[in-house]
This record gives C-alpha cells, structure tokens and sequence, in this order.
C-alpha cells in the first residue's frame, strides 16, 4: 500500500484495465523504475518510505498545484479565498501563461504556472471535405524521387480550385533522423519542432537562379529525374536516402549563393523569432554529420548540449550549423508557400499537418531537451483484445512533472511551430495528452503502465496556441481511450476521428451505427494510413496480403469468412439506405457507396484517403511488421499497382467519379469535373 500511495501522489498507475470488468495489476518492479524516471527512489523499503514521507510533507505545504487554468471568463479552481494574487488580478490576464505569485494569509507565499486559454480550440468554417495523403507517396513529374512541398501546394491548390474541397491533410513532416538506411516512418522523427528539408522542391529556392555550378546542379537533375523514374516505371520503393543524398548536394551549391537583402532580413528573422531552440536543432544536425546520428555514442562531452566541448564543436561546425539552420528557414518558406496556394484557393481550412506522439530516443529533440524526458522509458501501449503483446514505440515520453515546472515551454514550443502554416493539426494518439503508457527499457511492453499528465493544463496550452494560429484540432482517438478523455475533448471543441468500419453499437447488437447517431465533432473517414484501402477491403486483398506475410493468427479460410460477412454486412446495409442501388459487385460503386454514407453523418469534416480515390489496394503501413512488408515507401498506385504521378491523380476518371459525390459539400460551388490530362494549377 505505501507503494501505490507514493504512485498515486506522481500520476503513476499500479494497476489498469484492459477491458470492463478486468482489471490487471502493474509488477512492483515497474512502478519503482517509472518512479525512478521520474526522480523518485523508491528501490528500497527504507527509500520507499523517505520518498512516501517528503511527498506527504510537500503536499501539506503546497499552497496551489503546480498548474492551474482559467478556461474563458471562467474562476480558477485551486485559488482559495485564504491566498491573494500578488500583482494583476487574475479576472485582468489576457490569453496566455503567466507565472502567478500568490500569499497566503499566514503569511507563506506560492508560484504556479497558470494558463489562461480560450474556451475551445476554433472550429471548421462550416462542413468540409478533403484528402488525405502521405506526401512522400504522390510524385510528380517534377519530384526529386518522393513527393514535395511543392507537390503539396499544387495538390492543395488544384483540389480546392476543381473540387471545392477545404482541406489537404498529410503525414508528418518532422525531421527525420539521418541514417544508413533512415528509419522511414514519420513517426519516429529526430524533431517534432522542426520540418525536414527533404521535403523541399529545390528549383523553388530562389537562389538555384543564381547558382555558379550550372552543370553540377544540371547532372543532379538528371540524375533526380532517373531516380523519379525508377519508382514511377520500374517498381523501386521510394528511397529518401537517395533523395536526400541528392538534395543534400543541390542544397550545398545553393548555399554559397549570397542572400539578397530582403531575403537576408527573412532569414534573420527567422532566427531571432525561433532563437535557441533552433540553434540546439542545427547544432544537433551538424554534429549528427560529424559523429553520426546516435548522439548517446558521440565524445562524452558532446553528449550535453550545454557542456562546454559542446560550445566549443558549434563553434568549430559554425558554417554547417548556419547551413541546418538555412535549411529549416528554406522548408518554413515553403510550406508557408503551400499554406498560401491553399488558401488562395478558397479552402476554409488548408492544410492539416500531423503531430506525431513522440520523437526519436537518438534525436535532435530528445538530445537537446534531456531534462524533458523520462530516462529509460519508452511510450506504447498495454495489451488489448488486437495485441496481446502490447506495443512498445521505442519513443521516450515527456516528464509531467518538468513540463509544469518549466511552464510547459517545450511543449508551447512545439505546438507554435506546427501551427505556423496550418489550417488544423492533427494529434495522433490524442489520448498522450491524459496518459501514455511507459515501458521500463529492457522489458516488454506488457510490464509497463499508465503515467498521467496534467490533461486540463495540456488542454488549455493547446486550445491557447490553436487559437492564436486560427487552427482547427483533430484528435486520433482510434483504439482504446479512457472513460470521459472524448467528453473532456468534445468540450474544449477538439474533433475526433471516426473510421466507418469501427462504427458500431459496441455497447448493444454489435450492428453498424447509423449515420445519423455519429458524432458531429469528427472527421470520418473510410480508412487511415495504417488500414487497409477501401478497395483492398472490398476484395479482400488485405486478408491474402497478411496471409502472404505470415501475420494471420486463424486460419486464412477462417480471416476470408469474416472478413467477407464484415463487408456484406455493410454492403447489405448502404443497400438498404439507399446509397448503392444495384451495384453490388461494382467495387467502384462501393468505394462511392461508402462516401455517401459518410456524407450521411453530421461529421464536420469528411476524408478521402487519396489512394481510395485511384484504386490503390495497398496500405502505406502495416503495423506489425518491419521488414516483411515496404512500409512507408510506397507510391501512390492505380488498381493494377502501377504508380500514379500527381498529373495522373488529378486526371483519373476514378477520382473525379467519386469526388462528384461531394458536390456542394460546404456551401461552394462543389467539384467541377476537370478534362482528361488535366494537371494541376
């Protein structure tokens, strides 16, 4: 008991629930190593009790916790009428987070970090519908062998200008840790905070007009354009090595291009405004080259970003470390440029970028923020009816308690920098912001637990940044959530994410739900980056894919039936709406079907996973495996599996029969049909 008693005074949970009615109690040993991560000893019965007796004494001292929150106008729970505010009333603080000093009547005084947030994060201009991409995968003829933001802007322009839609949604585009091979998922980058410059379309950097070394930059052309080749008529996975190595190159000849004076002032602003944080990223990148990317293996002394040896290298690597820190102003431009084309096409909303759960434990973030996070912990998730193996992410979660004791600024940080030259963002696995699941290193992702953050605090810092960018929040809130986390979302105005196969009366018959009883305050979609295509569904395709790949646990017979009554059952329901009227059969029918029925809900926002809209039976991702299947390198592809430019997508007959369902969809004209080989404007 003095062990779950010390747990509980720190967030950390000594026993969870995998299912109503179940309840499943956390090894001791676990909870003593979460609690260590969190600077707190507990290894011995002698420590246990010194640890048990000082957080006792601490919080019979504690005036205020350490963070409180005024949502709007309203009070400030935690302010008793025995403390009075030193300095500005709390009613008179504008929007923000403030450090407030109060003094009790006995004369004892306290700080707290307090945040003062709108009510609700803003909410959609009306209802709307767009894609959603991963912009590796739609190459164009112009890309340097993956899609780029200059991809982005002509596919946010073309779909808002010819299908009226409101949004363009994409993977994250954090910087990725560099490596031979890199690991290509978006979501285990090396920074969250900062984007990655192999997204960059190098011809639109203004300097390539000026670039001495013509034919150097003419041969890396070349070169990029065999590479597109490659994936686009032969077959090859998309390589963002051999992307980059190319980029990387062009980039170098273009930095010795001197900065016009109103570019020079760009820049320069560009680094005052994003200051040290900016600098510690760029000094990672530039040591990263040096040292390789595995900072826990670099010289000790490198190992701190404070340590003198460490000020002394930024010195010596001055020149690349101005180069990283051109490349991310470079990538800022640019998705600035693809937010403007966006907009400028009449899209309510624009793009949508990713936040992904966590970064990578050999990263940029995770080396300069080593305070932040939780030393020999990894993020995942505990064992459930899907995985009776848990997961474990491999990705070092946020301490609570040093983000409220640094007044969030990591965290601010972050969301300020995504929300630059967004319409919305996107927070996958929303539910971190409650609690995340913590795996001591070494140990499998069952013996982990629950850590809980300060969720009204992370709440109210987002609402605040989302409302000074003007930016819609989605939630992804898919798979197991905890009683009441969609409610406090829901609240703060937050969307969720509803996928149509998971909607279903879980609680009664197990049916599908009707379209009229889901949630306004989501997007809906079809399916997700980590889901099977509609069309793969459809046909099956993704029962033989696993099958192929030895992921099956029954019998593929056994998957094929179940898969098949799955999609009957649907079939047969959208038959009876009204929405597939004598098309059984037609799969591009069905794939219509599907969207109409979405368009049935009240959803705020409707998505269309791209490849849906070509065919594509392929999933971008297949949880489970690593190298058994080319996660993450996939181009988007027709029904035959050939790859599709972007000139392609936007010409395909498919698309634009779909996409005429959504006719009128948020008050606009609605999509005009383009003529064949239409390209993007």
């Amino acid at each position: 008991m003095t062990l779950a008693r010390l747990a509980a005074r720190h967030g950390v949970a000594t026993s969870y629930s995998p299912s109503a009615g179940l309840t499943v109690d956390v090894p001791d040993a676990t909870v003593v190593a979460v609690l260590a991560a969190l600077g707190v000893d507990a290894s011995t019965p002698a420590a246990l009790r010194r640890a048990l007796a000082d957080a006792e004494a601490a919080d019979a001292d504690r005036l205020l916790p350490p963070s409180l929150v005024r949502w709007g106008d309203g009070p400030v729970p935690g302010l008793s009428d025995e403390l009075t505010v030193v300095g500005t009333p709390v009613e008179q603080l504008p929007l923000g987070v403030h450090q407030l000093d109060v003094l009790h009547r006995d004369g004892r005084t306290a700080t707290a970090t307090l945040v003062v947030a709108p009510a609700a994060v803003p909410q959609p201009e009306g209802r709307a519908h767009g894609f959603l991409v991963q912009l590796y995968s739609l190459l164009s003829g112009r890309s340097w062998g993956m899609g780029d933001l200059g991809d982005l802007a002509e596919l946010a322009s073309w779909s808002g200008r010819t299908l009226g839609s409101g949004f363009v949604q994409v993977n994250p585009l954090h910087a990725a840790v560099p490596g031979t091979p890199t690991d290509p998922s978006p979501y285990r980058p090396s920074s969250r905070r900062f984007p990655d410059p192999v997204h960059l379309r190098v011809e639109d950097v203004p300097e390539y007009a000026y670039a001495a070394d013509r034919t150097r930059l003419d041969e890396l052309t070349e070169r990029a354009a065999d590479l597109r080749q490659r994936v686009l008529t032969k077959g090859e996975l998309i390589d963002r090595d051999a992307v980059w190595e190319l980029k990387r190159e062009a980039l170098d000849l273009l930095y010795r291009v001197p900065l016009g004076p109103g570019r020079r002032a760009a820049y320069c602003d560009f680094l005052a405004e994003q200051g040290g944080a900016l600098e510690d990223h760029a000094t990672w990148c530039a040591l990263a080259e040096r040292y390789g990317p595995h900072w826990r293996r670099w010289p000790e002394g490198l190992r701190d970003p404070r340590s003198a040896a460490t000020g002394r290298a930024r010195r010596e690597l001055i020149d690349r470390v101005h180069f990283h820190s051109w490349l991310a102003w470079l990538t800022d431009t640019q998705l600035a440029a693809a937010q403007r084309a966006a907009r400028e096409a009449g899209m309510p909303i624009g793009l949508v970028h990713d936040l992904a759960v966590g970064a990578h434990p050999e990263g940029a973030d995770a080396w300069a923020q080593q305070d932040a996070f939780a030393p020999g912990m990894s993020i995942g998730a505990p064992p459930d009816a899907f995985n009776a193996l848990g997961q474990d992410w491999g990705l070092p979660p946020w301490r609570p308690d040093v983000l409220a004791a640094s007044g969030y600024a990591p965290y601010r940080g972050l969301l300020r920098n995504l929300l630059r030259h967004a319409g919305a963002l996107r927070i996958d696995h929303v539910m971190g912001l409650f609690r995340l699941w913590w795996v001591p290193e070494g140990h499998p992702p069952t013996d982990g637990t629950y850590v809980h953050y300060d969720a009204e605090a992370m709440l109210a810092v987002l609402a605040l940044e989302a409302h000074r960018a003007g930016a819609v929040v989605i939630g992804e809130d898919l798979g197991t959530v905890e009683p009441g986390v969609r409610e406090a979302l829901a609240e703060r105005g937050v969307l969720g994410t509803s996928v149509l196969w998971f909607e279903r009366d879980w609680a009664g018959t197990g049916q599908p739900l009707a379209p009229e009883t889901w949630r306004p305050g989501c997007v809906a979609t079809a399916t997700t980056h980590d889901l099977p295509s509609t069309a793969a569904r459809l046909t099956g395709e993704h029962v033989q894919l696993r099958h192929r790949l030895g992921l099956l646990t029954s019998p593929l017979a056994t998957e094929q039936r179940a898969a098949r009554a799955e999609v009957s059952e649907w079939l047969g329901y959208l038959e009876r709406l009204g929405l597939l009227p004598d098309a059984r059969g037609d799969e591009e029918a069905e794939v219509i079907a599907v969207h109409r029925f979405l368009l049935r809900t009240p959803a705020r926002l409707v998505g269309v996973w791209l490849p849906d809209a070509v065919g594509d039976r392929r999933p971008q991702n297949l949880p489970g495996t690593w190298d058994q299947y080319p996660n993450w390198r996939l181009p988007v592809a027709g029904p035959d599996g050939r790859p599709l430019t972007l000139e392609a997508v936007t010409a395909s007959p498919r698309l634009h029969e779909l996409m005429r369902v959504f006719r009128g969809v948020g008050g606009r004209s609605g999509p005009r049909t383009a003529p064949p080989g239409a390209r993007p404007s």
